[in-house]
């Protein structure tokens, strides 16, 4: 005679209340995945212009409030403001990629504050751009905004040997020959200055010089070890921009009480300020953002196309707005420069020469 079995209840210890713990989905991590995602064309072409547009209009911007206005805001403070922007929209990013308030709290406490070495490697490049913002309202205290511009392309052969050297990346010849052509499109633009601009302060053109080439410096150096840091780990990309962006406070307010600290205490932290500064602080901080966006998801056909589009754009605008006038030698200075970036952004030929050579030698295994 069968025996029949009763069903067996299920054991208290598998069982879990849900409702008093936080579930919150973790951020899908797989150990040293390639970081370069396969994006759609839409998003190439997004990113495509909103770089562009931002890059063009953050120079005029910037360069209108430093030269053309009455009350000189201080620049420190607005860095300083950047870098407090940017943290928050990535903290808002992070809240939606991990699906609320309380789980990204949770996150930010386990990636970044208990994870002290992996917040210790964005000091670095924390340090070196903020370096670079200040930099860039030095230069353009001192340069016209097209001058500016394009001498500031000389981060593509920076960017270049620094990725050689902390990479191990190799360049193909035409890349070779378009970084020289940069050099010499730029010499150009440096050979004869622009004739006039219409500008109410006193400018020095070689501190303006010595500024541009140290933001260049800055700019290659740092973007380069941002990329190494975050395509060595499968870490979040807005983790990453918040451990960068908290060291970027600290650092920024430094500088604003160093070099700005007594003026502030009699003007007020807000001197100057107007909506058009405000601007340039949220066109700064879309700035920083995409170029890590940039860093991860796209490559540098792209990059190429939006710094040449925003050379021409920001030159268009300051032929109006700072009545300049442009010589031919600039123009043929700025043609080069704008090849020389599409050049440098084409890909390897050597590569699909290789691989279509030893595709014959390839024998089909069989089991």
């Amino acid at each position: 005679m069968p025996v029949l079995q009763q069903p067996q209840k299920p054991s208290p210890i598998h069982t879990q209340d849900t409702s008093m713990s936080c579930q919150c989905p973790r951020i899908p991590l797989s150990p040293m995945r390639p970081a370069p995602e396969k994006v759609s064309m839409l998003f190439k072409l997004y990113c495509l212009v909103v770089m562009t547009v931002v890059a063009a209009t953050y120079i005029v911007v910037l360069r209108y409030t430093r030269t053309v206005s009455t009350d000189k805001y201080f620049s420190t403070t607005a860095v300083f403001l950047t870098e407090v922007v940017k943290l928050i929209i990535s903290l808002g990013m992070l809240s939606w990629e991990v699906g609320g308030l309380r789980c990204m709290a949770s996150t930010v406490l386990e990636e970044v504050i208990y994870k002290r070495k992996e917040t210790l490697k964005l000091c670095v490049p924390s340090l070196v751009y903020a370096l670079q913002n200040n930099m860039a309202f030095v230069a353009l205290s001192n340069l016209d905004a097209a001058v500016y511009q394009v001498t500031y392309q000389l981060k593509i052969p920076c960017t270049a040997m620094c990725s050689v050297l902390m990479l191990g990346r190799s360049l193909s010849y035409m890349q070779w020959f378009s970084i020289f052509l940069l050099c010499g499109g730029v010499s150009f633009v440096q050979w004869k200055p622009l004739e006039s601009t219409a500008v109410h302060i006193v400018q020095n053109p070689l501190i303006g010089m010595v500024a541009t080439a140290v933001a260049v410096l800055c700019s290659g150096f740092a973007g380069v070890y941002f990329e190494k840091v975050l395509k060595s780990s499968s870490t979040s990309l807005w983790i990453r921009n918040i451990q960068m962006y908290l060291w970027g406070i600290l650092m920024t307010f430094g500088g604003v009480v160093v070099n700005d600290g007594f003026a502030i205490l009699q003007e007020g932290f807000l001197f100057g300020y107007t909506p058009l500064v405000c601007l340039v602080i949220l066109l700064a901080s879309m700035g920083g953002l995409y170029t890590s966006v940039v860093v991860k998801y796209t490559d540098n056909i792209m990059k190429s196309f939006s710094a040449a589009s925003a050379i021409v754009l920001s030159t268009l605008a300051s032929m109006y707005l700072f009545e300049l006038h442009l010589s031919y030698i600039f123009v043929a200075g700025t043609t080069m420069v704008c090849i020389s970036i599409y050049l440098y952004g084409l890909p390897k030929l050597e590569n699909k020469n290789d691989s279509s050579k030893q595709e014959p030698k390839k024998m089909p295994v069989s089991v």
